[in-house]
């Protein structure tokens, strides 16, 4: 004789292929609700700390990745501005300033290694660098990493 379920696996009823009577199961055939419910309290102690830390560090990677693109946009515009004929320094980091607030980027520095841009003749290397720290510009105010400079160099000849 074959049996089969009725309705949704683990269903508290068994009816033979054959009839239509009903047979009750016995308790030994179904998990008890206590059971079922330890199980799933052990196994959320043991996934939620793992979910918790794989939430918060995507978090914070995309943070720094953030701020990694937002230092280098802000160091090629201020390159771009720099390599001008017409331009300076100071309208290069105003340039590079504008990028970065509009990005909320907090405590950077802009620098030119190599100088004035102004005083720069024509195809020499115009290079800027734009540093930020990690641990301000973190949401999660850098609770899982340390504080690191994150930094974004940009090399332009000069028109």
């Amino acid at each position: 004789m074959r049996f089969f379920s009725l309705g949704r696996p683990g269903s508290s009823m068994v009816i033979h292929r054959h009839s239509n009577r009903a047979m009750r199961p016995t308790t030994s055939m179904l998990p008890t609700r206590r059971r079922r419910s330890g199980t799933a309290v052990v196994e959320l102690a043991v996934c939620l700390p793992v979910i918790i830390l794989l939430v918060f560090g995507s978090i914070e990677a995309a943070s720094f990745i953030f701020l990694k693109q937002s230092l280098s946009a802000a160091a090629y515009e201020a390159a771009r501005e720099a390599i001008r004929n017409t331009s300076n320094n100071t309208n290069s980091q105003a340039r590079a300033t504008n990028v970065l607030d509009a990005r909320n980027v907090r405590d950077y520095a802009i620098s030119f290694p190599n100088g004035e841009s102004a005083s720069a003749v024509r195809g020499s290397e115009i290079v800027v660098l734009v540093t930020a720290p990690t641990q301000p510009n973190s949401p999660l105010a850098g609770q899982f990493v340390a504080n690191r400079q994150l930094t974004a160099r940009v090399v332009m000849v000069k028109e």
